[in-house]
Order: structure tokens, then C-alpha cells, then sequence
């Protein structure tokens, strides 16, 4: 959706203009020992640009026409109650709500354990980031003794540099009750083990001098080392691995009487490399780059040069493990995430390839094609380092728009197939419940994909930016912190668990839950998010390895898959009429105070998010919010704020003298936090520049924006930036 003159050298490939370093990738990178020839590709391209190129434009003026009428029906009752039944009548009478068929479960053939077994935490990261990308794929393990020590998760932060001998006691206490709860002993306490051996194919323990064993003599899952001696003793509950590290000669390990001297846990068992929300991706040098990244890892030769405090490393892939199993038989053990890929939406084209005519190709197709001709070199791999071991490729895709948007998506995934010389549903989706009218038709959406469904989750803050822009007209909304105190809400988070335990995805797909987005406030992570795997997700998102180690105590806690099975038996929790009902202000009689401190809120986490956005490429990063507390942000949550905004200027609740005001107050904050930034350029000196520019846009533009999406108008100033 952004036009402008195109610099960089294009080659004709079968009709279409394509980028000459996007050629020269694909064709010397993407598809070299690959069956697929250069010309068979690009005349594959060309062909399902042609042919869905027109369906994916007319979906998006349904998208527009669906808007127009829910628009005119609220004008034509401006100042009345809202009301429900009449509300649903008109959605189903435009089309916008479809009717739901009979009941059914998908049929996802080949989905790998993480997928269909398993239960963890959950990483999201930008493809454009080598060393993020590298530090994810490897966070399937991590150390819980780092994690708990390094973080506030036991209430309270490192005070010194040097180490701390109270504090690592106080980490190993933890520890120990931990185990204590989820791998319990026959007798006594994992507190007071003296030794850990491995005799007959079982674990071992002595306990204030008397032996004892695991209580569930099948938690114990392996061990490296010998069997009087171990180096290292596996454990697993809840089908996710604990893994004691045995070593007399550590520090740590000497003082401890049975010399454990760490503890890792299986962590991010899956990951999604984003090509969508979370990268700054306007043109084909920045596609190639987040390709190429996705490209190393399905290689599995992805390396990243590292300086930390004048030393040079080089990450890479971690190598699985081997240990001996309890039968004696050595057995491997996976090391790194399950990778899936995050594809960008139906809504927006690239520059990287033009039509015959000049106009930009939808970038989802190119998404499409490009990352699943990467996975070729898996899907290649027979044994080794490999991600999928039934032989898929896992794509999210995100944005999308009711259950004809899903089947468009499904159709072109045939044809990629098709074109790869794929068999069919090889590749799987996933579907990311953070449109309206997903929400509202979610059963159906699932129906769509039920031969390549490998996944559905909630979006808080994308679904919300669609809950406002769709009800745009129908009044004022209430604040953003009051938001999910909202009747929808509930009946959004409910529902989508509920609609995928009832089409089958328990034990065949992923139901997930969205983002902490506080990375530095672990210890209120440990006490809330543990409410995911309580309503039933099979993976819930977290910022950063560290935070999947701690997420992770809590999958050993609750067992996702029986907690699922007591969700089923108890019926649907919530209706669509409280979906669909929404969140409106009302006679809310909010003080100026109130108004003001709401407005600078959003338009500081606006400004904070948008000037690293444009000026600097950056999709995602550490953002302090107005209290100096460093939020994950992304597109997602520069939605909600821009599209909140609009909503109180269009109803008056706001003026713009208001919001002008708030923005150059706020670009003097955002220039003062980020004062330790050389590369910054401040807002502040003339309020002219692209990223204020930017966030100005977003703000007073965002009503008339498809959907209430950030992207076209991000993109738009963030290529006049690179264009100098």
C-alpha cells in the first residue's frame, strides 16, 4: 500500500520487474541445490501473482464495503443504546457474520510433537536480527539458576556485581522447591539430597543418609556420564525436560552436597521468526535480509559474530544431545525451538516486484513463496540438524479477515506447494485470531484450514485496535487500561480456546495466548502468567529467553492437556453476543486530569515506538513507557494507541490543539530517554522531522486508515527516510 518512484534496478522475470538483488538471492541463495530451477520458480511467481493477486484485492475492498455498512448503521443510531440483537441481525444480513456449519475437527496430518504434544512457552522474534533469531532457536534450554538469579523473580534485583552467596542460596532454595512440587520424591525433600546414582535404569537419591527415588518412577528420562557418577540426570513432567547438572568442581556445585551445580529446563519449545509485525521491512534490501536469516536457519548454518566485553564469538545453532536412556540405550535430545515463520498479511505490497503495469505485488504472496522455497533445504535434511522431523513448514499468518481471507490463504499455500513440487498441506498455518471478524466466525476460519491448521492465538492488542476501528462510529471507547475489563474481552480469550478444543486441536495444533510485555518484571510474570496454561494454551508468548525459563515452572505446574480436557467437558464459556459487544464509554464522566494523563500515555508510547520505527528501522525493541517501564513494543501496540486516539477525537471527547500539544510535550520525554542513543535524532528541535511527522499521521489520520492498521503510513515515511 505505499507508491513512490522505484531506484533500485529491476530484471523482467515472466512479466514481472523484480529487484536485481532479489533476483540474485533467490536464485544463487534461495534455490541453489534445490530441484527448483530459476525459470520454474519465477514463472511460478508470476502465475500466482496473476492469479491471486485480484482475489487478494477484492477481498480487501469486502474488507472496505463490510466497514462502510457497520459505519452507517451506527450513524443512523448516533445517541442510541446499543443494541445487541439488532446489531447481530445486521451483521449476519451484510455478510459480515457467516453461518456456522455443522460440528467438525481438523484433519493436520504430520505436525511435529512441539505442535500436537507438547505444551511451553513460546518466542516471537525479528527475522531481521541474526543474533535474536540465533538466541531464540537455542532458548529451548536455559538455565533456571540464571534466570531466577539474574531477573526480579525472587522479588527483588541483584544488588551487586560480584556474586552473591546469600542471593544463589536463596536461587537454590527456589530450585528446590520446585522440584519438590513438580518431580517429587518418595521420602523427604530435594533439599536435603546428599547423591544422585543411576542403578537398574532408575535414579537414586540419598537423603539424610536414607535412599529414596522419584515418587513417578517414569519422570526420570536419561542421564550423561556414569551410571555411579552422572554428569548431568534428565528428568521430564508434563512432557518438557529438567535436566540436574552434576559437577563437584564448580563453585557452586562443590558447596552443594549433592554437587548440583545448575538446573536447566526445556524452554521455548517453539519459536516464530517474524517477517510481519516485529521488522521494519519496506523494501528488497530489507526482505532479503529477514529471508536470508530464515534461509540460514532452515540451512541450519546461520552464524553471528559476537564482541561482548572485548571478546569475539561466533553463535550458532546449538547441536542436539545425547544421553543414555533408562533402558541403557542412548536416545537424542532436541536443543532447539521448532522454528515457524510469520508471513506479513493480505494487506500490504512491496516495491521488490512490480506487475507489468507498475503497481507493487501483494508482499503476502511474495512471503509466501520465498519462505517456504527457503524450507526446501529442511524439508531436504534426512537426519542431522534438522527443524521439522515429520517433514512441514510452519507458517503464521496474521490479519486476516473472516474465513474467506483464511481459504484465500489455504489456496495460495496449495499453489506454493504446487509450484515447489510440494505434496499438498505440507505446509502448516496458523491462524492469528486478532481480527474482529476472525473472532466472530473463528469456528469457520478453522474450517477453511482444517487440512493445514497448525495453530490459533489471541492478539490483545491487534484485536482490540480492531475492536475500536470497527465500532468506530458507534461512540467514544473506554480507556485503554480499562479495555480488558471489557465484556469482549473475556468473551475473546474464552472463546477462542473454546472454539479450537471443539474443532479438535487438543493433541493436533497449538492453542497460544499473547505477549508479556514487561521483560524486565519477571516476578510478576511468575505470578501472572501462569493464568495462560490455566485457560487451556498450549504455548503463551514471552519477550526473551530468560522469560521462557521462567515461563516454563509454569507448564510443569499445570498440565495444559488435562486442563484442556476439563475446559471441553464444561461447555462453551462465553457468547458471541458478548463478542460483539462494544466497549463503549458510555456516559463516562472522565476529569480533565483523567483526559489529559490518557492522552499523553498514548502519545508517548506512540512517539517512542514510531521515531526507532522510521528513523531507525526497528520493528520491535524495549520501550519505556511514560513511567521510564520498558514495554515490548510493536505494530500491535502502536494500533491500539493511534487507533484510541482517533476515537476520542472523532467524538469530541479530544481536540486536536489537544493532541498537537501532547505530542510536542511527549517528543521532549522520548528525546530525553533515549538522550544515551548517539544514533538518535530528536523530535523536539522542530516537530518536522519523518518519525513525529509519522506519529502525527497515525494519530490524526488513523480513522481513515484500512482496519486502523499503522503499516501503510509507517512504511510511507519510513521509505522517504531511506530515500534520504
Amino acid at each position: 500500500m505505499h507508491n513512490g518512484e522505484v531506484m533500485a534496478t529491476m530484471d523482467e522475470k515472466h512479466g514481472l520487474r523484480v529487484d536485481s538483488a532479489l533476483v540474485d538471492f533467490i536464485e544463487n541463495a534461495v534455490l541453489a541445490a534445490t530441484p527448483v530451477s530459476a525459470n520454474h520458480f519465477w514463472a511460478g511467481l508470476a502465475g500466482l501473482v496473476q492469479d491471486f493477486g485480484p482475489i487478494g484485492r477484492s477481498l480487501l475492498l469486502r474488507r472496505a464495503t463490510l466497514q462502510q455498512q457497520i459505519d452507517a448503521w451506527h450513524l443512523a443510531r448516533r445517541g442510541q443504546p446499543h443494541e445487541a440483537v439488532a446489531y447481530g441481525a445486521m451483521l449476519e444480513q451484510i455478510g459480515y457474520l457467516v453461518r456456522q456449519g455443522p460440528d467438525f475437527v481438523i484433519e493436520t496430518k504430520g505436525v511435529d510433537v512441539e505442535i500436537s504434544q507438547m505444551a511451553g512457552p513460546q518466542l516471537v522474534v525479528p527475522s531481521t536480527n541474526a543474533r535474536y533469531v540465533l538466541n531464540a532457536a537455542n532458548a529451548r534450554w536455559g538455565s533456571l539458576y540464571d534466570a531466577l538469579y539474574g531477573t526480579d523473580a525472587l522479588g527483588d534485583l541483584p544488588q551487586t556485581t560480584s556474586h552473591d552467596t546469600a542471593r544463589a542460596a536463596r536461587v537454590v532454595a527456589w530450585v528446590r522447591r520446585f522440584l519438590d512440587d513438580v518431580v517429587p520424591l518418595c521420602t523427604g525433600s530435594w533439599s536435603d539430597i546428599g547423591a544422585i546414582t543411576i542403578e537398574n535404569g532408575a535414579i537414586q537419591l540419598k537423603a539424610k543418609g536414607l535412599a529414596t527415588t522419584l515418587k513417578d518412577k517414569g519422570s526420570f528420562a536419561g542421564f550423561v556420564g556414569k551410571p555411579d557418577a552422572p554428569s548431568r540426570v534428565f528428568l521430564k513432567n508434563n512432557g518438557l525436560y529438567i535436566d540436574l547438572e552434576l559437577n563437584a568442581l564448580s563453585p557452586l556445585g562443590a558447596l552443594d552436597p549433592a554437587h548440583i551445580s545448575n538446573v536447566w529446563l526445556e524452554a521455548a519449545t517453539s519459536v516464530i521468526v517474524d517477517c510481519e509485525d516485529s521488522v521494519a521491512t519496506v523494501d528488497a534490501a530489507d526482505k532479503i535480509l529477514a529471508y536470508a536469516n530464515w534461509l540460514g536457519l532452515m540451512k541450519g548454518d546461520l552464524t553471528e559474530t559476537i564482541v561482548k566485553n572485548g571478546t569475539m564469538s561466533t553463535r550458532r545453532l546449538a547441536q542436539d544431545r545425547e544421553i543414555i536412556g533408562p533402558d541403557g540405550n542412548a536416545k537424542s535430545v532436541k536443543t532447539r525451538a521448532l522454528l515457524m515463520v510469520r508471513n506479513v498479511g493480505h494487506l500490504m505490497t512491496t516495491p521488490a516486484i512490480l506487475e507489468g503495469d507498475g503497481s507493487e505485488v501483494g508482499e503476502g504472496l511474495m512471503d509466501a513463496l520465498i519462505t517456504v522455497a527457503c524450507a526446501l533445504h529442511d524439508l531436504q535434511k534426512t537426519d542431522g540438524m534438522r527443524n521439522s522431523q515429520t517433514g512441514a513448514v510452519y507458517v503464521v499468518k496474521p490479519k486476516m479477515h473472516g474465513p474467506e481471507e483464511v481459504a484465500f490463504a489455504d489456496a495460495v499455500f496449495s499453489r506454493v506447494e504446487a509450484i515447489l513440487g510440494l505434496p499438498q498441506y505440507t505446509v502448516k498455518l496458523g491462524i492469528m485470531d486478532e481480527e474482529r471478524r476472525t473472532s466472530a466466525n473463528l469456528m469457520e476460519c478453522i474450517r477453511a484450514a482444517k487440512y493445514r491448521l497448525a495453530f490459533i492465538n489471541t492478539g490483545f492488542l491487534d484485536r482490540t485496535g480492531d475492536e475500536i476501528h470497527t465500532s468506530m462510529e458507534a461512540g467514544p471507547m473506554v480507556r485503554k487500561g480499562d479495555m480488558k475489563r471489557s465484556v469482549w474481552i473475556a468473551a475473546y480469550e474464552n472463546r477462542n480456546v473454546d472454539i479450537g478444543l471443539a474443532c479438535g486441536l487438543r493433541g493436533r495444533a497449538q492453542i497460544g495466548k499473547g505477549m508479556w510485555a514487561a521483560p524486565d518484571r519477571m516476578a510478576e510474570m511468575l505470578e501472572i502468567k501462569i493464568g495462560h496454561p490455566q485457560e487451556g494454551a498450549s504455548c503463551a508468548w514471552v519477550p526473551s529467553p530468560t522469560a521462557a525459563i521462567l515461563h516454563a515452572t509454569h507448564y510443569h505446574r499445570i498440565d495444559v492437556f488435562a486442563r484442556q480436557n476439563e475446559i471441553a467437558a464444561g461447555g462453551a464459556r462465553s457468547t458471541l453476543c458478548e463478542l460483539l459487544r462494544p466497549p463503549l464509554a458510555g456516559r463516562a464522566d472522565w476529569s480533565d486530569a483523567e483526559i489529559t494523563a490518557e492522552v499523553e500515555n498514548n502519545v508517548q508510547g506512540i512517539l517512542g515506538y514510531v521515531v526507532r520505527w522510521i528513523d531507525q528501522g526497528i520493528g520491535c525493541s524495549k520501550v519505556p513507557d511514560i513511567h521510564n517501564i520498558a514495554l515490548m513494543e510493536d505494530r500491535a501496540t502502536c494500533r491500539i494507541s493511534s487507533q484510541a486516539l482517533a476515537n476520542w477525537l472523532h467524538h469530541g471527547v479530544i481536540t486536536r490543539p489537544q493532541v498537537e500539544a501532547a505530542l510536542q510535550k511527549m517528543a521532549n520525554v522520548v528525546d530525553a530517554q533515549n538522550a544515551g542513543d548517539v544514533t538518535y535524532k530528536p523530535m523536539a528541535t522542530g516537530f518536522d522531522g519523518a518519525a513525529f511527522s509519522a506519529a502525527s499521521d497515525l494519530i490524526f489520520k488513523g480513522r481513515m486508515q484500512p482496519s486502523g492498521y499503522t503499516e501503510p503510513l509507517l512504511h510511507a515515511w519510513r521509505q522517504k527516510v531511506k530515500e534520504g
